[in-house]
């Protein structure tokens, strides 16, 4: 029987509690309680698989009991101390159901839980929220999207290589480790992709079906949120990043439950704070090389906790008054609140390609303007998956210093004449971008399969060109992420290519760019251009690609623009 720790005057503990599932596990959870004050009280729950006495966990089992509330932290299944098998995303709907309704029951809680954290952390608030506990009052999840293949595992059908090989090779034993000797540039050159586990030293059951599961399948779908928003019936907060790996997922959530809660106060009571911030959210000043000032920083904390004070105390303190979003608009360095996404006053502006045929690197003659085109010559390169585009910056995370997270100076990139670069005159005016961002492509390639990816850069007066959201398509991919359907070898196909979301102001006398191309590696996993099983395929294949921008074949990038006032 665990026995009460004595910690300090404001809180005391309960280590290795054995919570049962229903199955018979039992899973591990350490229980913080507020000293001298009398009880019951609301909980706050975390479930991680990254070791309930991560510094994240600690901080919260500090905070929370000051504040009036017991905070439990718990073992997912198969990690630490907690028993049975992990196998990631796969059983967190019923353990976190059946953890609160425990929790419930318990004589020192108040018949209020609320869960917090971040990343996987997040995710398992939401599977536990859609099975209904009469006792789960609210979630507040950080970075963390709608479903774990489009904005984790896989982007527009590319596998997202750097996240899932580094992931898989960190998480797959009961304790974390960080702590690796791997050469990384080696490991993510592997092919096939399915073997890269195992030149690990390693075979891990939930990368070899990630890397199976390349559609949108019934397998993805079993633990994906969007399909079930109808049984999520809690407010929810949400927090997310421009730079982070589920800044998308942070709005189709938004959006979704907006739309589709499952009850009126769910549907009315959607919030969302995005910040210029990568996967850490508010941590730091900084994303990768662009510092927005100490003004984009947030307490977090205390921004959960009055969410927490009135959901869970039913304390009026304003909470489920404030605007539904409150948004980072980088450029001018702001925060700004809004009431909806997208934002009801944008103006969708298609900004079209141009050329006479050379926009080849930063030094072609790639033009982008609001003029449709006419008769032009169309773009050509050629893609070699031997030599690919390097990652630099985006919306990345959990990796080495191989794959930087962030905003990063493109120039590097663009220097490459596999990178097409469509570049604005400089703005006469200041120009605000807020919303999802899409490129439409015409384009064509000599084989059955190949990525496009297309990505919107902020170019300043003294040409720094700062990357502000990207995407790639794996063209099988062009009709349905669910089916695959190959490339007839040189019929020009109009490709739609999802650079997620962004809110930035381009200063008068800055530029807009877009640059296209076909890899982004080794953030995403290279298209072999052969048409053959992803995760199967070693044969590489030289891919000759045309870019099409004339009368019947517009190329452009979809902007939402905001107009002033």
């Amino acid at each position: 029987m665990p026995v009460s720790v004595f910690l300090s005057a404001d809180m005391e503990a309960m280590y290795n509690v054995k919570v049962p599932m229903r199955d018979g596990v039992n899973l591990s959870a350490d229980i913080y309680f507020p000293r001298n004050e009398k009880g019951p009280f609301p909980v706050i729950l975390g479930r991680t698989p990254y070791n309930n006495m991560t510094e994240e966990s600690i901080e919260s089992a500090v905070f929370y009991p000051q504040h009036g509330y017991v905070f439990v932290a718990q073992d997912v299944r198969g990690k630490n101390d907690s028993e049975g098998d992990f196998y990631a995303f796969a059983n967190e709907f019923e353990d976190g159901h059946d953890t609160v309704e425990w929790i419930g029951a318990q004589p020192w809680c108040d018949g209020n839980v609320g869960m917090v954290g971040a990343s996987y952390v997040g995710n398992v608030q939401w599977q536990a929220a859609v099975m209904g506990s009469k006792y789960l009052k609210t979630i507040v999840p950080r970075v963390i999207g709608h479903n774990m293949h489009e904005a984790n595992r896989y982007v527009g059908g590319a596998l997202h290589l750097s996240i899932a090989a580094m992931w898989a090779m960190r998480h797959d034993g009961r304790t974390r480790q960080d702590i690796m000797v791997y050469n990384w540039e080696q490991l993510f050159s592997t092919l096939p992709v399915n073997d890269l586990d195992r030149r690990a030293g390693k075979r891990v059951d939930f990368y070899q079906d990630w890397v199976k599961h390349s559609d949108y399948d019934d397998y993805w779908k079993s633990m994906a949120i969007e399909e079930r928003y109808e049984d999520v019936r809690i407010p929810v907060l949400q927090i997310g990043g421009w730079y982070d790996i589920c800044a998308a997922g942070t709005f189709h959530n938004f959006i979704g439950m907006r739309e589709r809660g499952g009850t009126g106060t769910a549907r009315a009571n959607q919030r969302a704070v995005v910040g210029p911030w990568i996967h850490s959210a508010s941590s730091l000043t900084h994303a990768g090389e662009v510092d927005f000032g100490k003004e984009s920083m947030l307490d977090l904390q205390e921004v959960e906790l009055r969410w927490f004070d009135h959901w869970l105390k039913g304390i009026d303190n304003g909470a489920a008054d404030d605007p539904p979003l409150r948004i980072f608009v980088m450029g001018a360095n702001e925060w700004r609140d809004e009431r909806e996404w997208p934002l009801a006053r944008t103006e969708f502006t298609p900004y079209y390609f141009h050329s006479r045929g050379e926009a080849n690197s930063l030094f072609g003659d790639g033009e982008l303007s609001t003029e449709a085109p006419a008769e032009e010559t169309p773009d050509h390169y050629v893609y070699n998956p031997a030599f690919p585009v390097p990652t630099r910056g985006g919306n990345t995370c959990c990796t080495p210093e191989l794959v930087p997270w962030g905003a990063y100076d493109q120039r590097p990139v663009e220097s490459r004449t596999d990178v097409l670069v469509y570049t604005s005159a400089p703005m006469e005016e200041d120009v605000e971008v807020t919303g999802p961002v899409v490129v439409k492509l015409y384009a064509s390639t000599d084989g059955r399969d190949t990525d496009f990816t297309a990505k919107l850069v902020d170019v300043h007066p003294d040409g720094y060109a700062v990357n502000l959201c990207d995407g790639i398509l794996r063209a099988r991919y062009h009709e349905s992420r669910e089916h695959q359907k190959l490339l007839e070898p040189g019929k020009v196909y109009e490709l739609t290519i999802d650079l997620w979301v962004t809110s930035n102001l381009f200063k008068k006398g800055h530029r807009i760019r877009v640059d296209i191309s076909s890899s982004n590696y080794p953030r995403f996993d290279r298209n072999l251009n052969t048409g053959n099983d992803a995760g199967e395929d070693s044969e590489i294949r030289v891919a000759h690609q045309s870019i099409l921008h004339d009368r019947e074949h517009p190329s452009h990038v979809l902007l939402p623009i905001v107009p002033k006032g």
